[in-house]
């Protein structure tokens, strides 16, 4: 699957959202290519008219039209690492680019779950909501018969009623995150289907971190930037060639003479600046900061990828939990169930069992999307898993 979780997730981002990844995808190789380019000069274009009355009183005209260029073809190892440099550069940036792209591609998934985890919570309240009308209504029997105190029916009065605000909140909830979906997707919701993810082997986990290969080719690139500010300073062997086409002037004419010609010729040169250490030592420090750079990502992944899973373990202990009350619950309303057919118990006692068990069913599939989530702390930032 190309992003990893299903083909219909893995174009999840709106079409706006993928075009300006592409651009700057684009972007990002058009200027790499710019700079893997830069030590070539450019060939230079000139035509020149002049007009002159300095020797006779007739206007004396005179054309040129030259091509030429002043090539570095030697810099003590500074073209091919100024190379190098734009291709790792490159190479960091488009890391750079993948990893906003998954992180939009994670975060409209994890709004998916999210909505998903919502409407089951108001499924839940909604049994719970009519497990307080029950309650009520058999507090209120009592109360009239002088069984019970009016502060439990009151107790339950208010049970009710802060459920039911909860449940109005949950309608505030799901609708700001079907909005914040939707800046992030054109697709409808409701058409998707979530994805069933599992468990990313700690060694692929560490290859494949995007922010891990970017730091490496980082430090990748701060090298080679190192080595191409020493050549700036080294020898440097450059050739020069021209070609003229002039017209030649009629008032200093010499037999012989071409108005075509080449000429060509080679230079070396080396700057002296009294800031070439101060400038190699900066770039060196940028180097040595890469490197350390990458030492703490490398620690930061691994206490990531470890908290993960502590947190998988304990929503593991949580869906056992919630199946196991499932289970106490399973055996409650059958027992329930036979106690009203032999008349000790009500019908509304049963309906009370019943519903608690389809909030246990229902705690132990929102516990399920709670562990999706974390599973996706895993996939967001992982390269050929999103």
């Amino acid at each position: 699957m190309g992003l990893g979780f299903s083909d219909g997730l893995s174009n999840i981002l709106s079409e706006n959202k993928n075009r300006l990844f592409d651009y700057q995808f684009q972007s990002n190789d058009a200027q790499s290519d710019k700079l893997e380019n830069g030590w070539i000069n450019p060939l230079m274009l000139q035509y020149k008219k002049s007009y002159s009355k300095q020797f006779t009183d007739k206007t004396v005209e005179v054309g040129s039209f030259t091509v030429g260029i002043d090539q570095p073809i030697f810099r003590s190892g500074g073209i091919y690492f100024a190379i190098k440099y734009a291709q790792a550069l490159r190479g960091a940036n488009k890391a750079e680019i993948k990893l906003k792209k998954r992180e939009a591609i994670a975060q409209a998934v994890k709004l998916l779950f999210e909505i998903k985890k919502v409407e089951l919570e108001q499924k839940r309240l909604i049994l719970l909501i009519q497990n307080d009308t029950i309650d009520i209504r058999q507090k209120q029997e009592s109360y009239e018969a002088g069984l019970l105190e009016s502060s439990f029916l009151d107790q339950a009065i208010i049970k009710k009623n802060q459920d039911e605000a909860k449940r109005l909140e949950l309608e505030t909830t799901l609708a700001t995150l079907k909005q914040n979906f939707s800046l992030l997707s054109d697709k409808n919701p409701k058409s998707l289907k979530l994805p069933r993810l599992k468990i990313i082997p700690v060694a692929r986990y560490k290859r494949n971190h995007l922010e891990l290969v970017r730091d490496k080719l980082r430090v990748k690139e701060k090298e080679y930037h190192t080595k191409v500010t020493w050549a700036k300073y080294l020898p440097t062997v450059s050739v020069q060639a021209r070609y003229t086409d002039e017209d030649p002037n009629p008032l200093f004419t010499i037999p012989g003479i071409k108005e075509q010609y080449y000429s060509y010729g080679f230079s070396i040169s080396m700057p002296l600046d009294i800031n070439m250490f101060t400038d190699v030592e900066a770039s060196k420090v940028e180097e040595l900061k890469s490197h350390t750079e990458l030492i703490e990502r490398k620690k930061a992944i691994e206490k990531e990828y470890n908290l993960i899973i502590n947190k998988l373990q304990i929503i593991d202990k949580k869906i056992a939990l919630a199946k196991k009350d499932e289970k106490l619950y399973k055996r409650l309303y059958i027992s329930t169930k036979d106690l009203e057919k032999a008349g000790e118990k009500t019908s509304l006692d049963t309906a009370v069992m019943y519903n608690a068990l389809e909030i246990k069913k229902l705690d132990r599939e929102i516990f399920a999307l709670d562990k999706q989530m974390i599973l996706l702390e895993l996939y967001t930032k992982v390269e050929n898993e999103i």
